[in-house]
């Protein structure tokens, strides 16, 4: 695989470096506030947050995760996984809003040897999908073009959420 340069990692990796930090990155982001501008926290709820995914698949490629620290599917009381079934429908309610997908891929990476780069604190993806979404860049030059900046989609997103929360 080639190098492509992305300094904008090098902010990620160092933030497990800050002292400052709680060690994951979920439970910082859960301490976060919606209306920052430098966060990507959609929404908090009693038992679950939903954040924009740092290195996402596809535009709009959301997190939803549950507010307690906890890294096995079998720990979820039934109030978390039933609300984290309500946020994944209304993330792609607000997704198709926003973006108008064709498609959508729903699901958890549950341990290391499943492909989760985050085991430690279980989440849920939803990433929107389109017809030809995969095109030579991902396939050839194993590089993904995101099309809109995050913080632009945060903001189409909450306004999403708003509406759908308030119908």
């Amino acid at each position: 695989m080639e190098k492509l340069w992305s300094p904008w990692r090098s902010h990620y990796i160092e933030s497990f470096k800050n002292p400052k930090n709680s060690g994951c990155i979920f439970c910082d982001a859960f301490h976060e506030n919606v209306n920052d501008d430098s966060s990507l926290l959609i929404e908090k709820g009693e038992l679950t947050f939903t954040v924009l995914n740092l290195y996402p698949y596809n535009n709009g490629h959301l997190l939803i995760v549950p507010n307690r620290h906890l890294s096995d599917f079998d720990l979820l009381t039934d109030d978390e996984y039933l609300d984290i079934m309500r946020k994944l429908k209304l993330a792609k309610s607000a997704l198709n809003i926003i973006s108008k997908p064709a498609g959508f891929n729903i699901g958890a990476n549950l341990g290391k040897a499943s492909g989760a780069g985050i085991d430690d604190h279980i989440h849920f993806h939803i990433v929107p999908r389109w017809n030809g979404d995969t095109n030579f860049m991902p396939v050839l030059g194993e590089v993904k073009v995101l099309s809109q900046d995050l913080l632009l989609t945060k903001k189409k997103l909450i306004e999403a959420y708003n509406t759908k929360q308030n119908t």
